[in-house]
C-alpha cells in the first residue's frame, strides 16, 4: 500500500526514536538499523487509516522485531568467538537517543549495556521502554500483550539484576579524565605496581576481537591480573606496531556517555576502551576491537575534529 506524505513524515518524526530503542534492545548499531527499515516495510504495508496511534503501533513492531533478534542473538552467541560486547557509540551519536535525565544516561551506558546482556529479552524490553523512554506500564503492557501487573513485576526483577551489576558509585568527567592520563602514565612505566594501585581489587579486563583481530577468549580478573595484561597492552615494539598495523594515537573521548579511550591507527579506529571509573579505582576495562563494530565509529570520528593524542604508541 502507497503511503501518503502524511505517513511518511509520521514514520521520519518517530525513526529517531525508534533507533534508539533498536540499539538499546540489540546492542547493535548496523542490527538496530535494520530493525527500524524492517519497521518502515511494516508500517508501508500497513493500512495506517485504521491504526489510531501511529507512535504506539510503530513502537509495537519495532519492539516485538527486536525480541525475535534477541532470540536468534543469543543462540548465534554460543558460537561467537570470543567474548561478545556491544558496538560503542562515540558522543553526538543519534542512536544515543535522548540524555535528559540521569536514567536514560545510564541506560545507554557502555557498563549498562553490558548488564542488559544478562537480562531476558522481556526484562530488557521493559527495562528500555521504562528507564529510557519512560513508557507508562500501561502502554508497555499493550507493546509486549502483558498484563500492567507482569510489566511491574519484570521491571523489578530487572532493576534488580542492574543494580546488582552496580555496586560503585562512578567519578564525575574531570576525576575520570585525571584518573586515565594516570593510568597512561602508570602503563607506560613497564612495571605492575603503579598500576595495580588505580585498580579496584575486583578489577576486570575484558576484549571483543570477533576472531577478527586478536582478543583474550577470557576476562582477565581481579587487580594484579588486569594490571599484567595493561602492561603487555601497552608494551612498547615492532611486534606491537605490526599487530596494530601502525603507529597507535591513543585519544580520551566519551563513549556511550563514559570515559573511554580511542586507538587510532591512520585515521581508522582501532580499538575503544571504555573504562569503568569508580570512586575505589578502575573498576573495569572493556575493549571493542572488533573492526565490524568499529565502522559506525570510525565514520563519526573521521567527521569531527580532535585535540592531540593524549600518548602515541610504537
Amino acid at each position: 500500500m502507497a503511503l501518503t506524505m502524511t505517513d511518511v513524515d509520521r514514520f521520519e518524526a518517530a525513526r529517531p526514536r525508534l533507533a534508539a530503542i533498536a540499539y538499546r534492545l540489540l546492542g547493535s548499531a548496523s542490527e538496530a538499523e535494520d530493525a527500524v527499515q524492517e519497521t518502515y516495510l511494516r508500517w508501508q504495508a500497513a493500512d495506517t487509516g485504521r491504526i489510531e496511534v501511529p507512535e504506539a503501533w510503530l513502537t509495537k513492531v519495532l519492539t516485538n522485531l527486536c525480541l525475535n533478534q534477541l532470540t536468534s542473538a543469543r543462540a548465534r552467541r554460543e558460537t561467537y568467538v570470543g567474548q561478545w560486547l556491544p558496538e560503542p557509540l562515540l558522543a553526538g551519536d543519534p542512536l544515543l537517543g535522548p540524555a535528559d535525565t540521569a536514567e536514560r544516561r545510564e541506560s545507554v551506558s557502555y557498563a549498562v549495556m553490558v548488564l542488559l546482556e544478562r537480562l531476558t529479552p522481556a526484562e530488557r524490553a521493559v527495562y528500555v521502554l521504562r528507564e529510557a523512554f519512560d513508557y507508562p506500564h500501561r502502554e508497555i503492557a499493550r507493546i509486549l500483550d502483558l498484563t500492567e501487573a507482569a510489566s511491574q513485576q519484570i521491571l523489578h526483577r530487572a532493576r534488580k539484576h542492574v543494580a546488582d551489576g552496580r555496586t560503585r558509585t562512578e567519578v564525575d568527567e574531570a576525576a575520570a579524565r585525571r584518573i586515565i592520563e594516570e593510568f597512561l602514565a602508570a602503563a607506560g612505566t613497564g612495571r605492575t605496581e603503579p598500576l595495580v594501585r588505580l585498580l579496584t581489587e575486583d578489577a576486570v579486563a575484558i576484549g571483543d576481537g570477533g576472531g577478527k583481530v586478536p582478543a583474550a577468549a577470557r576476562a582477565f580478573e581481579g587487580a594484579l591480573a588486569v594490571a599484567k595484561f595493561m602492561r603487555g597492552l601497552f608494551k612498547q615494539g615492532p611486534a606491537q606496531r605490526a599487530l596494530a598495523g601502525g603507529s597507535v594515537e591513543l585519544y580520551d573521548t566519551t563513549v556511550n556517555g563514559g570515559p573511554a579511550l580511542v586507538a587510532v591507527v591512520g585515521g581508522r579506529i582501532f580499538g575503544v576502551m571504555c573504562l569503568e571509573i569508580t570512586t575505589e579505582g578502575i573498576a573495569a576495562f572493556r575493549n571493542q576491537l572488533n573492526p565490524d563494530k568499529l565502522e559506525r565509529a570510525t565514520r563519526r570520528w573521521a567527521a569531527t575534529t580532535h585535540g592531540d593524542p593524549l600518548l602515541r604508541l610504537f
